[in-house]
């Protein structure tokens, strides 16, 4: 079955891990953007967009379909340390194979929902198949990839990510608008099903897992450079196990400042555009909304990720997490348009920026050697904050006639998560290995 995983890669390599004169992890960060398009995009940016078009249709409660979402993080708590494991055991192109392909039964289950256990059933199998391919697994792939250029290239990863979502949004919309009669849900599930089923055969052809495959080194260098190179500019990182990461304050403060600020986006991803239909907005308007803040986020994906070499990653991501709360507020003010864009450009910068930061500050702590263990643990805190995001929303405005409190509650965790961040210091252990990395 793995014998599509051992092909020949279509791109010709030197020893150094160059492909036609460029370093080859540029083309892991290429990748990389691709699959959290096609794994998050449909999944994740878009359920605001799914949940419309199954109330037209089936007629459930905002609870109902706010749950859909935490189910995908119930997977999360559950697989986020094996994936993990497997990650670092097997190795990238084994768990983007086997994510894509289970990520394809997801999307065909998804097309033929009738009632809403298979719903929930369709959304979980289509979240494990992400979990195993999607962001744990490619910033695990970029983390090998990179050091002195972490930041610029998860956040590069990230926007490529966002510009899938920008081109992909709008045309989701376009074709599962309950109000027109186009392609429908159900048969723009079923194209996401062959197109994860194509990628999960081409995809693996290309990936490799580190640049130590090619005989290279991070961020391009090579043996012999690493050899002449002093140690003035060198870069010394900790490489520390599970267990040592585990007794860190860093960890935790990391963990949970990351559960913190992702609740309202989870929240937002799966409300928005039912908040929007509260007053009398149809899909495509939600549509614009999100194209708007996923703009914005492609800039700032890239700016946050630069900042984030440039200063203390927790001072940057203090900064962009309380940017992102002080944009949700924006959504409490009125039903006039002007706040919803306020939203997206504000949560925009907040987003993009903080995206790529939240795992190049674990790489940047924590080190190579156990990353995907390490980021796998550390899911686990954060997807049972996320799993009360959604279904807290819905219930909220179900019993309250609005969203007003329920994103209030959640810019209010979203500013603690900042303060968290701020508060996550790089951990200094005596008798920890410490390797240098060539700049």
């Amino acid at each position: 079955m793995f014998s599509l995983l051992n092909m020949g890669n279509p791109w010709q390599e030197s020893p150094t891990g160059k492909s036609r004169g460029v370093f080859y992890g540029w083309w892991m960060v290429a990748v990389s953007g691709f699959i959290m398009v096609i794994t998050a995009v449909p999944i994740f940016q878009a359920s605001a967009l799914w949940a419309v078009a199954l109330e037209s249709q089936f007629g459930w409660s905002r609870t109902q379909l706010g749950l859909a979402l935490s189910f995908t993080r119930v997977e999360g708590s559950l697989t986020g340390p094996i994936a993990g494991y497997l990650v670092d055991r097997m190795g990238t192109r084994f768990m983007v194979f086997t994510g894509l392909m289970i990520l394809t039964v997801g999307f065909f289950l998804f097309s033929q929902v009738q009632s809403l256990w298979m719903f929930y059933l369709a959304y979980f199998i289509m979240s494990v198949g992400q979990g195993q391919a999607g962001w744990l697994t490619v910033m695990t792939l970029l983390n090998h990839w990179f050091v002195r250029h972490r930041g610029m290239a998860m956040g590069l990863a990230m926007v490529g990510m966002g510009i899938g979502g920008l081109v992909l949004m709008p045309v989701i919309a376009w074709l599962i608008n309950p109000e027109a009669d186009r392609l429908g849900w159900r048969h723009t599930a079923e194209i996401f099903a062959v197109v994860a089923l194509v990628s999960a055969i081409v995809l693996p052809k290309i990936i490799r897992n580190k640049p130590e495959e090619l005989g290279a080194f991070p961020d391009g260098e090579v043996p012999n450079a690493v050899a002449d190179l002093d140690t003035d500019s060198s870069i010394q990182e900790l490489e520390l196990t599970i267990g040592q990461a585990l007794r860190t304050q860093a960890f935790w403060c990391i963990s949970f400042g990351h559960g913190f600020g992702s609740m309202v986006v989870l929240a937002i991803m799966s409300h928005l555009g039912l908040l929007l239909s509260d007053f009398n907005y149809g899909v495509q308007t939600a549509a614009w909304i999100i194209m708007v803040q996923t703009a914005v986020s492609i800039v700032f994906q890239v700016f946050g990720g630069w900042l984030g070499d440039q200063i203390p990653k927790n001072v940057a991501l203090f900064i962009f997490t309380a940017i992102q709360g002080i944009g949700v507020v924006f959504l409490t003010l009125g039903s006039d348009l002007i706040y919803f864009y306020a939203f997206a450009v504000l949560f925009g910068i907040g987003f993009g920026g903080r995206t790529p930061l939240t795992t190049a500050i674990r790489g940047d702590y924590f080190g190579r050697a156990s990353f995907g263990k390490i980021l796998g643990i550390s899911t686990v805190p954060m997807n049972i904050l996320l799993l009360i995001a959604a279904p807290m929303a819905g219930f909220m405005r179900d019993e309250l006639g609005d969203y007003d409190m329920a994103f209030l509650v959640l810019a209010g965790l979203n500013m603690i998560g900042a303060v968290l961040f701020l508060v996550a210091r790089k951990p200094k252990l005596p008798g920890v290995v410490q390797t240098t990395i060539a700049t």
